[in-house]
């Protein structure tokens, strides 16, 4: 199954960098990359530990109704560098036509730089279900029944 997404660059943004494509065939995830403002992509932008910052892409999308854009980290940058999203997935919405950022987070203890046009993150789009909400008087018993957190066990 295939959508189009409808990609606009910010007359700002550096037109050399690459729009979001995946990296193999098998992807599921189409990687997004920092496209900094002119003044930052000589020095790129260093999160210090345990700072957030939202990165820009240079990107605005428009999403087909019924569809969903989720932002996830990229798992070298989180395994190797201690580099994540603070709300990992984040959800871009179809009804959203601002500028898109990445916010991203240092979990590590070592100040790390993001490139003008490195890779900072993937995007999934996904089909989107709404659902009705309707008040109830009980809920249907299941095996589990209230049992929360771990309450299935460890193994």
């Amino acid at each position: 199954m295939s959508v189009t997404l409808q990609i606009l660059r910010e007359d700002w943004a550096d037109a050399q960098i690459a729009l979001p494509s995946y990296a193999t065939q098998g992807a599921a995830g189409a990687d997004i990359r920092a496209n900094l403002a002119p003044e930052d992509r000589a020095a790129g932008l260093t999160l210090q530990p345990m700072q957030r910052l939202l990165v820009p892409t240079g990107l605005r999308v428009a999403i087909p109704q019924g569809y969903e854009m989720q932002v996830r980290p990229r798992s070298g940058l989180s395994l190797k560098h201690g580099i994540s999203m603070p709300n990992t997935p984040g959800t871009i919405d179809s009804d959203y036509r601002g500028p898109l950022g990445v916010p991203m987070i240092n979990l590590s203890d070592t100040p790390y730089t993001i490139a003008h046009g490195e890779r900072i993150a993937q995007m999934v789009v996904a089909p989107v279900v709404q659902a009705d909400f309707a008040l109830a008087e009980t809920l249907d018993e299941t095996a589990r029944g209230a049992g929360g957190f771990g309450s299935t066990g460890r193994s």
